[in-house]
This record gives C-alpha cells, structure tokens and sequence, in this order.
C-alpha cells in the first residue's frame, strides 16, 4: 500500500504547485500585464503606450524607408508603421499627400516602438 500512495501523493503535490503558480500575479506573471483596453489616436500617444494598445491613426504616410516599413505623420509627430503588402487598399494609389486612417496596434521593438498596421483606408 505504501507503494502506491507515495506516487499519488507526489501527484497532488506536483498539481497543487501547478495550480498556485497559474494564479502569480508579480513580475512577470499572466495577471501583471493586463490587456490594453483603450486606443491611442495619435502618434504622440501611440510612442508612450503599452506593446499591444490598439491604435487608429490619422495622417500621411511620409515615405518608404525600407520593405513594408514606412514613416507615417500627424499633427503631433511621426514614426514608423509596418504595412504588409495585403493590408494596403486594392486599386487605389497613395502618396505623401493622401490622407489615410491606420488601425493596428502598438508594436514595442528592439529598435523602438512602431505601429502594426492591420488596415489602411484612404480617406481622401
């Protein structure tokens, strides 16, 4: 009897331990970083938000700087947005001068903060 009770003891240990470290809520535990529930509309606030806040920005998009990296501006500053190749609207050109809305989210990299870009509408 003693042989099978130390394997179900050790059982419960092990998933009670399991169970407690799901529930850490310090440095780096699931609960330390909430999920971003409002959404930045401005460069601005786009550089000083957390990885992962929702943005839905105003502006032109300046110029390509490399691959699907462009620098996009507003009224309060610019930075760099990532647009693959499929979110871009089909058939319609755009420049510096055309006026579009980018919705994505705030993307913090090694090289800085810059926005995911999940759509781009025109709105000229």
């Amino acid at each position: 009897m003693t042989r099978i009770q130390f394997p179900l003891i050790a059982a419960c240990v092990l998933l009670s331990g399991t169970a407690f470290a799901a529930g850490y809520t310090g440095p780096n535990g699931e609960a330390a970083k909430p999920a971003p529930t409002t959404q930045v509309t401005t460069v601005k606030a786009a550089k000083e938000a957390a990885d992962d806040t929702p943005a839905v920005l105003e502006g032109t998009i300046i110029k390509r700087l490399h691959g699907e990296h462009y620098e996009f501006k507003d009224a309060t500053g610019s930075m760099q947005v990532e647009i693959d190749h499929e979110d871009w609207p089909q058939g319609v050109d755009v420049s510096e001068k055309t006026k579009v809305r980018l919705t994505g989210e705030v993307d913090h990299e090694r090289k800085g903060v810059e926005i995911d870009v999940d759509r781009v509408e025109v709105l000229q």
